[in-house]
């Protein structure tokens, strides 16, 4: 049995910020087992949660005040939502947690409460067979917590509501952003070295006047992508992340058309094509983030728009690259 405070320290908001930004992602863990809250006697609730430590602190921020049990599960440094669907947040890794960590000892009740984002991945009723421990689902936020306890263990229906706000949007933008940037690097010096194929211009004088052009095109589609993006989910049109981004791909290549940096009109169909490609893809990406799609969506999602964006890519890219030499 281990010991943990309510009360967050600025180690732990630091670590919070740069898994935020994706650095060291995988290893921001737990150890897994039973967390004691503010000295919690034989009939203190029993709350269940994921080892990712950004899981773990949230809900631990939210029981000030409150003497509580945390069993904590062995996800990978999965959070619940995620780790129920890849099975690690589940009845067989908490039925064994149960056994492994002498829950049964430490309280005269046989209730555990669960989080309703991981009720995908928990059987209560072989977890009660098993375990001889029932599940209780929680609310949907660590922060209606002390609510739920204090009615008794009933949810409102505000409680069960799932959101995802513009907040919850934005947070998870810095990863995307950022763990993407190696591969912006690249096709910025791509694009760069590209410019320099003229049929008009020296290689290095086009490189120099057209390079730039290209750059700030790509950067443009790489911000939108990865910010306004999910920002703006909620009203862009459609159902598939890939054609919102494409709405959205469509939107800034318009933009870029008519401040005349793309030059002729053929050139703006090929930067179209190019940046179309660009925000479909990258919005797609935030599939995993939102409560908005279905795994088996993504996946089927993915095989039909994966192949479009590249088509889209490889065809914008060498229109534009054969329209310079000519």
């Amino acid at each position: 049995m281990k010991t943990a405070m309510p009360v967050l320290r600025i180690s732990d908001y630091i670590g919070a910020c740069k898994v935020r930004c994706g650095i060291g992602r995988m290893r921001y863990a737990v150890e897994p087992g039973i967390y004691s809250i503010n000295q919690p006697d034989a009939d203190s609730p029993v709350l269940v949660s994921a080892n990712y430590k950004l899981s773990f602190d949230h809900l631990r921020s939210k029981l000030v005040g409150i003497s509580a049990w945390i069993l904590v599960l062995d996800t990978k440094a999965v959070n619940v939502w995620c780790a129920a669907g890849k099975e690690t947040f589940g009845t067989e890794e908490l039925v064994s947690r149960i056994e492994s960590s002498g829950l049964a000892d430490l309280v005269h009740h046989r209730n555990l409460i669960v989080p309703q984002l991981g009720a995908v991945g928990i059987c209560a009723h072989e977890v009660r067979n098993r375990s001889g421990f029932s599940v209780i689902y929680g609310p949907v936020r660590a922060a209606d917590i002390k609510a739920f306890l204090d009615s008794g263990c009933q949810a409102t229906e505000d409680m069960r509501r799932v959101r995802f706000p513009l907040y919850d949007r934005l947070v998870v933008t810095p990863v995307e952003f950022i763990g993407g940037l190696k591969y912006l690097a690249i096709a910025l010096l791509c694009f760069f070295a590209l410019a320099g194929f003229s049929g008009r211009e020296m290689w290095r004088e086009a490189m120099v006047h057209h390079g730039f052009k290209s750059v700030l095109i790509i950067v443009a589609a790489y911000v939108a992508g990865t910010c306004a993006g999910p920002a703006l989910l909620p009203w862009l049109p459609g159902r598939s992340f890939s054609f919102k981004g494409a709405v959205l791909g469509a939107f800034v290549a318009a933009i870029v058309c008519i401040t005349g940096v793309t030059g002729n009109w053929m050139s703006s169909v090929a930067w179209l094509l190019i940046i179309g490609a660009i925000c479909s893809y990258l919005v797609m990406n935030f599939t995993g983030c939102s409560t908005y799609t279905s795994l088996s969506g993504v996946k089927k999602e993915m095989r039909i728009a994966v192949p479009l964006q590249i088509i889209a890519a490889v065809l914008g890219t060498v229109s534009w690259v054969v329209l310079r030499l000519i």
